[in-house]
């Protein structure tokens, strides 16, 4: 038992580890968005959410995923796919509207990826009741390679352009694809099922738990985002060069390590739902802090902040786990996790909206009052 969950921790840290690491010409990408083609912080802010559509149709990818080829097989499709993409946009000045679809087409390898892994996560963690340790091992690793981005992305951004950054990222794909090739999986390749398929949308979508953990994961995650804005702040008023930005998020990634850290101690032993009934009135406290926005406490939010939401997030996909519908893993907690990505996504373009039109401050208050829309859900969910 061991020895499988130990490649079970593998695969997933590393498969975590390459998607962070895909955000190292994320830096480069936004100033070539804001400082060159001088877009606005709201159209930069649709821009990102176009990327991120694949992760909306999760279920589907999921669905895929539990139904053809196996997980293992999935994984090391993506990681090839992935490569391929990243020497195009790494070795052409692509215009913006090809750049754009191909890193939607890359975000949804990247989802297929993220889905498999995922799936191995619920089947073996549940068996082994370890969901939230392999998800803090999986947040640790992701994390790490976040603390590279930081510094490095900012770095590349100076000295070179974004497509340096997908450059870099090909050796990670091959050496993720040796642990994935190393990951010995039990699971048969599976051919066609399609002949299910009615049968399991219905398992599906009139499973009561799922259903309502659904709602509640959207409500609670839904809130107008203000964070591009700020991230301009921080340019253009407090006038933080490239590399000092990459290092404050560093040194706040090294606080959401700890804050993983201490969820695999504790993922056992806490009381979910009374954890994210606190949770809720902390974040609206959290976000209304934001009204008082200077160097000092930019720094300070973001380390602070930095461990109490990875405690949290994890806490959140923890609870997903375990509400995974058994030989559906990968596609039902995929859909748990589309809702979640569908609140950030809408939350991305509430605030790009109302950004022009009420303001920043006004914006912050009306992002801390949507905090408190999933507290009618919360004696209604199973954990």
């Amino acid at each position: 038992m061991r020895d499988k969950l130990f490649w079970v921790f593998a695969l997933s840290s590393v498969v975590y580890f390459t998607q962070g690491i895909e955000t190292l010409p994320s830096q480069g990408l936004f100033y070539y968005l804001k400082e060159t083609l001088r877009f606005s912080p709201e159209k930069i802010m649709v821009i990102s959410s176009l990327i991120t559509f694949a992760w909306l149709v999760k279920p589907v990818i999921g669905y895929v995923i539990d139904n053809f080829l196996n997980k293992r097989a999935w994984i090391f499709i993506s990681l090839a796919s992935s490569m391929l993409l990243a020497v195009v946009i790494g070795l052409n000045h692509l215009p913006l509207s090809i750049l754009i679809g191909i890193l939607i087409i890359g975000s949804a390898w990247t989802a297929f990826r993220d889905v498999a892994v995922d799936g191995i996560m619920c089947v073996e963690g549940k068996k082994h009741n370890a969901t939230g340790k392999i998800q803090s091992i999986q947040w640790i690793s992701i994390s790490a390679a976040t603390l590279i981005t930081g510094i490095a992305g900012g770095y590349i951004a100076e000295k070179w352009d974004y497509r340096a950054g997908f450059l870099l990222l090909i050796p990670v794909y091959i050496v993720a694809g040796i642990f994935a090739y190393l990951y010995k999986s039990r699971e048969p390749m599976r051919a066609d099922t399609a002949s299910k398929f009615v049968a399991d949308l219905k398992t599906i979508f009139t499973n009561k738990k799922l259903l309502t953990a659904g709602l509640f994961i959207f409500l609670y995650k839904y809130s107008p985002s203000f964070g591009t804005p700020l991230f301009f702040i921080q340019r253009d008023v407090f006038k933080w060069g490239k590399v000092w930005i990459g290092a404050l998020g560093t040194m706040g990634t090294i606080f959401a390590i700890a804050g993983a850290v201490l969820y695999y101690k504790f993922s056992q032993k806490i009381n979910i739902k009374k954890w994210l009934f606190f949770s809720v009135f902390a974040g609206a406290l959290a976000t209304l802090s934001y009204l008082h926005y200077t160097p000092a406490t930019a720094i300070a939010y973001d380390i602070i902040y930095s461990l109490v939401s990875m405690f949290i997030f994890l806490m959140i996909m923890d609870f997903m786990a375990r509400n995974s519908v058994p030989g559906l893993e990968a596609a039902s907690f995929a859909l748990l996790a589309s809702l979640s990505n569908i609140a950030l996504i809408a939350s991305n373009l509430s605030g790009a909206y109302l950004l022009p039109v009420i303001g920043l401050q006004w914006l912050i208050v009306i992002s801390s009052v949507a905090s408190f829309l999933c507290l009618f859900l919360i004696n209604k969910i199973s954990t």
